[in-house]
């Protein structure tokens, strides 16, 4: 029974540190956290993303393992939704002008001059797409 439970953290811890390397090599080797302290021009506040990140990533450790449950009113939880969201889309698009892709995205389909159409399909198709996961996934 304890060799079963120390393959089991030995595999888990594992896991996680192969995780966590390749996420930190993401953002460290493709310069988001710097780039998107830039774009946001809040290059003063580039400590506060990090520790931002940090203790995002202890939380969703701690949710996965433990499955807590919050109580909070929909308000807060509201907020919560909100803040997320809006901060994995700033690192979307932290990632995408890293990358170029939208550029390059733009001249493979002929559209040079008409960026803001393109980005403003990005979002509508972004907004669309959550909306139906929203509400026909989650409110069924």
């Amino acid at each position: 029974m304890i060799i079963k439970g120390l393959a089991i953290v030995f595999i888990a811890l594992s896991g996680g540190l192969a995780v966590g390397s390749g996420f930190v090599a993401f953002l460290t080797v493709l310069g988001i956290i710097p780039r998107l302290a830039q774009i946001s021009k809040t290059v003063d506040k580039v400590v506060w993303y990090e520790a931002a990140i940090i203790l995002g990533t202890i939380a969703g450790i701690y949710g996965s393992l433990r499955d807590p449950i919050l109580g909070l009113p929909a308000f807060f939880l509201i907020l919560l939704g909100l803040a997320g969201g809006i901060f994995v889309g700033m690192i979307a698009g932290a990632l995408a002008e890293v990358l170029n892709v939208i550029p390059i995205l733009a001249k493979r389909l002929n559209m040079d001059g008409e960026i803001i159409i393109l980005l403003m399909a990005v979002v509508l198709g972004k907004i669309a797409g959550s909306l139906f996961q929203w509400l026909y996934f989650i409110h069924q």
